[in-house]
């Protein structure tokens, strides 16, 4: 048996767990979840969604690789680059994983089987699409049997693209808070009255909700007398169930122009004279990195984070605001690109370790080990709009990647004096020559570059190995 760990999010599954071993990613079914996982693969109920891109492929590991010995099979499925979290998605991000999930559930349902997980933290995303990570969320359906997974749809995907959609597109950081979805009756407590006119929000959330209160200390009769008439559901009305709920999600709207972010590019200080030959220089840089991986920090629209994803680098596109990366998502959609990931972070407080023992959802900077960090008109937003010392900025990007491509914006920009126009000018240190001397006791600085018809300049630097000077 090679030295294995298992990872901090798969403990609570009885029928399996997730573990990584030589630097791969396994999956080890439990006995108890043998006849499931048999059905699946006998049924063609994998291989169908394997060819429709709605499960991760995997193959049948040795038996050896168990941690405990006690493994029915071993998958290796194909790895994934990055994890991301459903708190860290756009609004489309979100709802076309809601939609691949019940997608799922119609075509399990065909087969014989029934999802009894609809966690969103199941679905990831791989060449720029949702699909299932998890093969264990399959069980045989027995006849009237009531869809467990329904209210965890309804917490996870249902309730915040609600929220999103009708109230206020920042609240799908409450599942940050509520890592197990928000709960029903929180999100009705805060979505307008306009929305009990939409039959399908009132049906899955408003009245959802309220029977969730009533039943709040006993089992609702569809659990507690399954075979009732009350009780009991057949495939026919679990079909209805997920046209519904698919019928719901796709009449929740929202227009990524609503935000200011999203339209930064226009009128900017240097557009005209020198987009251009930033776009070159950065080219050339990367071609010079070569890298597999690159994050590209406040990447806006992800114009840049395109020249690597199109040099091949798989590339996660990061910005704080939720209309720049719902847009940067539809384009990547539309160009069918398979090598960005379009994710929404604020780098003043990005993604921490959550749930049990900080253990269940990595930090950011846990997922993936980039090659190269990309940070474009983002220095004086750190240092200038959040206060951020250079040193601390330096300190985090040479952490994250070995090589960086960084733009520094004097103080002479219109995009700096916009940040200076409201508050007092305290930031004496923030200079050019104070921030090569910064990045210069963590990096080499290996070309530098000014932006044609602009005072910024692009910089590549390379981090020092540890213990140099």
């Amino acid at each position: 048996m090679s030295d294995s760990r298992r990872i901090g999010g798969s403990f609570r599954d009885p029928n399996g767990f997730v573990f990584v071993a030589d630097g791969l990613v396994y999956r080890q079914v439990n006995e108890g979840y043998r006849s499931n996982y048999d059905q699946l693969m006998e049924s063609d109920l994998y291989a169908e969604l394997v060819d429709r891109a709605l499960l991760i492929p995997h193959s049948e590991a040795g038996s050896n690789l168990s941690p405990d010995g006690q493994g029915y099979k071993i998958l290796q499925p194909e790895q994934i680059p990055f994890i991301s979290y459903p708190y860290e998605w756009s609004f489309s991000q979100l709802k076309d994983a809601a939609l691949a999930t019940l997608n799922i559930q119609r075509r399990a349902l065909r087969h014989g089987m029934i999802l009894k997980d609809a966690s969103a933290y199941n679905i990831q995303f791989r060449h720029g699409k949702p699909l299932l990570i998890d093969s264990l969320s399959f069980e045989t359906y027995q006849d009237g049997q009531a869809w467990v997974a329904y209210r965890q749809f309804c917490q996870h995907f249902l309730a915040p693209l609600v929220l999103m959609s009708r109230k206020d597109i920042r609240l799908s950081q409450l599942l940050r808070v509520y890592i197990d979805g928000i709960p029903l009756d929180l999100a009705k407590s805060l979505l307008p009255k306009r929305t009990w006119l939409n039959l399908g929000v009132v049906m899955h959330l408003h009245l959802h909700a309220r029977a969730q209160q009533r039943y709040a200390n006993k089992k609702p009769p569809a659990q507690s007398e399954p075979t009732s008439r009350r009780g009991r559901l057949d495939k026919k009305a679990l079909m209805n169930i997920c046209d519904s709920l698919r019928s719901t999600v796709n009449g929740l709207k929202w227009d990524p122009k609503s935000t200011s972010w999203a339209r930064y590019y226009e009128g900017d200080s240097y557009r005209e004279e020198g987009f251009d030959d930033k776009y070159r220089t950065v080219t050339e840089y990367l071609s010079i990195v070569k890298p597999d991986c690159l994050w590209d920090l406040g990447a806006n629209t992800g114009a840049f984070s395109r020249i690597a994803s199109d040099q091949g680098a798989f590339t996660v596109s990061i910005d704080s605001d939720p209309g720049a990366v719902e847009a940067n998502y539809l384009q990547s959609i539309g160009l069918n690109e398979t090598q960005l990931h379009p994710l929404l972070v604020d780098l003043t407080n990005p993604s921490a370790a959550l749930g049990w023992a900080n253990g269940e959802r990595d930090s950011l900077a846990q997922r993936c080990k980039a090659d190269c960090v990309l940070a474009l008109a983002l220095v004086h937003h750190l240092a200038i709009g959040n206060n951020v010392p250079l040193r601390n900025i330096a300190k985090y990007l040479a952490a994250l990647a070995e090589w960086l491509i960084i733009e520094f914006v004097p103080k002479s920009d219109a995009k700096v004096k916009v940040l200076l126009a409201s508050r007092q000018d305290i930031f004496a240190d923030y200079t050019q020559s104070a921030f090569e001397d910064v990045f210069s006791e963590i990096c080499e600085i290996v070309r530098s570059n000014s932006i044609q018809s602009s005072e910024r300049r692009l910089y590549l630097m390379r981090r020092r190995p540890a213990g140099a000077s």
